[in-house]
């Protein structure tokens, strides 16, 4: 088993002759398994136990126990007490994905080049099944990957079987989780229900099953490549804007020589693979996908993102937009008015304002709902958002477009636009307040 486990280290690219390795260590058969295996190959390693306190004695046995073996083989051991349980009800989550992320936050603040995890091949057809009753697609399907960033899994080859009869020939003492034969957990009931019947219906079925899995890691590999160059065909981006236009995602996407077709089973699935990645949920692609075709205006919200459908694209932008008081980027300029000045109506990005009419300093910042402002040329208050939709703004240009005020909030122009008709230069203007907007 230590030659086939070097192998497909060395196959597999997982670690680096100057790596330095933290082995996630509870003490189970598996991780003991993988950490005498990567001991006895020679690796710079260290190991890393964590204590979950929800099995009360048995959690600080096996905290314990790996404390001894550390000890006795003389590897660093790096030790972290979590009250789970708080965790989890603070921040509304199940027991075991509070583990997870606490545990995963405590490894990466380590600082190691890889963290060796003892995930094996049964615990890859286990994922698999989960998986598939969560409804995933391929990504989720795909299960777990040899090497994922920082994360290494060595023993993916590995059945438990494998394992556990390699720590039973060379001596290796382990934990047994009391909690690993309780049904009530679905890895649980997979693993003791589910898979002998597997394994009733066809001697070989654990590997075919491994098989599969690994079929479906290329073509997901494959179809991630496709999905990126047809996403990068039909999406643009302008900063922190990204669109796609409506009829990339209404038109045919299907074509034989005789005839084209729109399939919005496809349509759907391009849609839902663009907005994954900004934390919108395929539930949310549905509602999206049908708001597609009707009236324009409606908007969407993940937890980062906002989602609008606008007349003519599907437009993406952060929630929280940064506002910076870009007055401080701004050109300004002041000179006395002379009988031959001309005001300069060739450019939207300068405003020539009254200097003596302005309460200094000035400030730039986003629209606000209620705000007005008297246009130039207009007699009374327009509010700035009728101002916008007489000009067809997107939700994006609303958001974004800098609103120079006064001291007092009064809106002295909206940058780029139309400046306020009581900051215009008259005749009796001594001093013009000039400033260009080019940033």
């Amino acid at each position: 088993m230590l030659e086939q486990f070097r192998k497909y280290i060395d196959n597999q690219h997982l670690i680096n002759k100057a790596d330095r390795i933290l082995v996630a260590l509870s003490g189970g058969v598996d991780s003991m398994v993988l950490a005498e295996l990567l001991r006895r190959c020679g690796y710079d390693i260290a190991f890393a136990h964590c204590n979950f306190h929800l099995r009360g004695a048995e959690s600080d046995g096996d905290e314990q126990f790996v404390r001894d073996y550390a000890k006795r083989v003389g590897v660093k051991l790096f030790v972290k007490q979590f009250d789970t349980i708080t965790y989890a009800e603070s921040h509304k989550l199940s027991i075991e994905m509070a583990a997870r992320e606490l545990r995963y936050a405590w490894f990466n603040d380590l600082g190691f080049d890889k963290l060796a995890l003892a995930h094996h091949a049964d615990d890859q057809i286990e994922t698999f099944f989960i998986n598939l009753l969560r409804g995933s697609g391929i990504k989720g399907l795909k299960a777990m990957q040899s090497c994922n960033g920082l994360y290494i899994r060595p023993l993916l080859w590995a059945s438990r079987e494998e394992i556990k009869n390699f720590a039973i020939e060379n001596g290796i003492q382990w934990r047994e989780d009391s909690t690993n034969n309780d049904t009530v957990y679905l890895r649980n009931k997979i693993r003791h229900e589910l898979m002998p019947v597997f394994d009733s219906i066809k001697l070989e079925s654990r590997e075919k099953i491994l098989e599969s899995v690994n079929h479906l890691s290329s073509e997901n590999q494959l179809y991630r490549e496709l999905l990126k160059e047809k996403i990068s065909q039909i999406e643009t981006k302008n900063g922190v804007l990204h669109s796609i236009q409506k009829f990339a995602l209404q038109q045919p996407v299907i074509s034989t020589e005789r005839s084209e077709w729109r399939n919005p089973v496809l349509s759907k699935q391009l849609l839902f693979e663009w907005i994954r990645s900004f934390g919108f949920s395929f539930s949310q692609c549905e509602s999206i996908f049908t708001a597609i075709d009707g009236e324009s205006g409606k908007e969407f919200y993940s937890d980062e993102y906002q989602l609008v459908i606008e007349k003519e694209s599907v437009d993406i932008f952060p929630k929280a937009l940064n506002v910076i008081n870009a007055f401080n980027a701004l050109k300004v300029s002041q000179f006395e008015n002379v009988d031959n000045f001309k005001i300069k109506k060739s450019s939207p990005n300068i405003a020539q304002l009254d200097y003596d009419k302005l309460k200094l300093p000035l400030k730039t910042r986003f629209w606000q709902q209620g705000d007005r402002f008297h246009p130039l040329g207009m007699h009374g208050t327009k509010l700035v958002s009728d101002f916008f939709n007489d000009l067809n703004f997107t939700a994006f240009q609303k958001k974004t477009t800098a609103i120079l005020v006064d001291s007092n909030d009064e809106i002295v122009w909206i940058v780029g636009y139309r400046i306020d008709d009581r900051f215009k230069i008259t005749e009796k203007t001594k001093t013009i307040y000039q400033i260009n907007f080019d940033i």
